[in-house]
């Protein structure tokens, strides 16, 4: 048996975790996640997806601030004499000293096709800049930033329509089996990682709000890049009557009009005028409101 110790916060490592926890082949000695944060309108404490089901399978978990920064927690872990750390969208910067704690490495599963798309949100940058596929990788991990050699990877088409959620979910789907095999032919010593390779290096930085909020003076498919690439993550947005309005989902349409401005309206959705043809919001979620479809938005508004 191999064993692991897997690192991860959100539910995109979900099916990766339980997968091993269920492989004749590898053995989840322990877990480890964020601390539990406040969330919802109570701003109560919530439990990573990621714990929740360490403490429904009655896995030790542990819940640093800062890994790098609590030894005790690092002796605990050397303790299960792991084979293999696995990280999969933990959220803390691993240092040397937790990198040396396994055997023989610690293996981490990137959303991208490095050396493209280093850094925290490579989902949503792919879709955003419009590009056609991204993928995933699994790689050894150094120090430096999603730099290490490269194990396996898995190239997965983006259509025009995908948002961040659904590759989200896809690249949860396809995540599980690469990292097991990795995991067994590193073991068994047939794989051999190879370096990255430093051209076409570009970086996926933590998206800010403020790059969140609609250009109107860009054109439609830019536009409907950016709404399918944050979609409720934290969703793209614009300004009505003092009002935040986010868009959950759009798409370009023909026709031309002021900038930022509504130029017609049906019931498939309302029309906005932007830098090249027009923007069509389908769905949308007005401050204080659910989601609601573009059109009983408008007609709201306009009354």
């Amino acid at each position: 048996m191999i064993k692991v110790i897997f690192f991860g916060t959100p539910d995109i490592g979900l099916k990766s975790l339980d997968y091993l926890n269920n492989s004749d082949k590898i053995e989840v000695c322990a877990i480890v996640t964020q601390p539990d944060k406040p969330a919802g309108r109570g701003n109560k404490l919530q439990a990573s997806p990621i714990k929740k089901y360490a403490l429904e399978h009655n896995i030790p978990v542990f819940q640093p601030k800062s890994i790098r920064k609590e030894p005790e927690i690092q002796a605990e872990l050397k303790k299960f004499e792991p084979d293999f750390f696995v990280t999969f969208a933990f959220g803390q910067i691993l240092s040397q000293e937790v990198l040396d704690i396994p055997k023989y490495e610690t293996i981490n599963l990137h959303a991208s096709l490095l050396p493209k798309y280093r850094g925290a949100n490579p989902i949503q940058r792919a879709i955003i800049n419009g590009d056609k596929e991204t993928g995933i990788c699994t790689m050894i991990t150094e120090l430096g930033l999603d730099c290490g050699d490269i194990c396996q990877k898995l190239v997965i088409p983006i259509s025009d329509t995908m948002n961040c959620e659904e590759l989200w979910n896809e690249i949860g789907e396809k995540s599980p089996k690469m990292i097991e095999e990795t995991l067994i032919a590193l073991k068994n010593g047939i794989l051999k990682p190879e370096k990255q390779c430093e051209d076409g290096v570009c970086m996926a930085p933590k998206l800010q709000k403020e790059e969140c909020l609609i250009d109107w003076s860009k054109s439609n498919n830019d536009i409907h890049n950016l709404v399918r690439g944050v979609c409720r993550s934290p969703s793209a947005y614009f300004i009505h009557n003092d009002k935040i309005i986010k868009v959950i989902e759009a798409k370009p349409v023909y026709g031309s009009g002021k900038q930022g401005q509504i130029v017609s309206h049906s019931k498939d959705g309302v029309d906005m005028g932007c830098g090249k043809g027009l923007v069509r919001l389908i769905t949308v979620k007005p401050e204080g409101k659910g989601e609601m479809k573009a059109s009983d938005w408008y007609n709201g508004v306009r009354k």
